[in-house]
Order: C-alpha cells, then sequence, then structure tokens
C-alpha cells in the first residue's frame, strides 16, 4: 500500500513562493503516475498538476500554469509543486495523489491513492 505524506506547506504573502514536497513510500514510486490537487472551504477538490513516471510529460491547471512548476526525483520517492507568484486565490489545502498503473491526469477518479495535505495560506 502506498503512502503519501505532503509537507512545505505555511503562511506567506501574495507575490511569494513555496515549494511542497510529497515523500511516498513503495519500491515502485518510479512507476507511478503522480498529481497535485488542492481544496479551499467550501469547494471541491480541483486539479493543479500532475506528471508522469519519469517526468518527461506534464499537466497544469490553466489557473496554476507559468506559475506552478511539478517535478519529481524517483530516487528520493518525491515528487515536488514549486509555486510561485502565490494569489491570495492560491489558499487551500494541497494533496498529493499516486495512480500505480502510472496513469497521470486531471481526474481525482484516476487516483488510487492520497495523503492528508498540507495547508497553504496566501495573504493580500
Amino acid at each position: 500500500q502506498v503512502q503519501l505524506v505532503e509537507s512545505g506547506g505555511g503562511l506567506v504573502q501574495a507575490g511569494g513562493s513555496l515549494r511542497l514536497s510529497c515523500a511516498a513510500s513503495g519500491r515502485t514510486f518510479s512507476s507511478y503516475g503522480m498529481g497535485w490537487f488542492r481544496q479551499a472551504p467550501g469547494k471541491e477538490r480541483e486539479f493543479v498538476a500532475a506528471i508522469n513516471w519519469n517526468g518527461g510529460n506534464t499537466l497544469y491547471a490553466d489557473s496554476v500554469k507559468g506559475r506552478f512548476t511539478i517535478s519529481r526525483d524517483n530516487g528520493k520517492n518525491t515528487v515536488y509543486l514549486q509555486m510561485n507568484s502565490l494569489k491570495p486565490e492560491d489558499t487551500a489545502v494541497y494533496y498529493c495523489a499516486a495512480d500505480r498503473q502510472g496513469y497521470y491526469t486531471r481526474w481525482t477518479s484516476t487516483y488510487d491513492a492520497w495523503g492528508r495535505g498540507t495547508q497553504v495560506t496566501v495573504s493580500s
């Protein structure tokens, strides 16, 4: 069973940056498709970014394109989300997700393992 643990969240002013990390258990991490999602209070969970098994292909939500970058280090079993030019509307709990079959999509139903999330708060 895959376990995912997010870290790196916090409070930042608008225009600032944060880097989220997601550490995964499991010997086959390098074959997983990985995604980042977020959920603001009172809203549904929404797609942020996804990456394929070797980092060669990525997907982004339009709202974060050009500001956020997803990457992975298979040697460290870790996926990252670099967030720059943060806006108050980026405030949410950010979740890491894994698909052990290697798919990487913008749909929550693709993923079969989820972390508990890390809070990101952007002040204006």
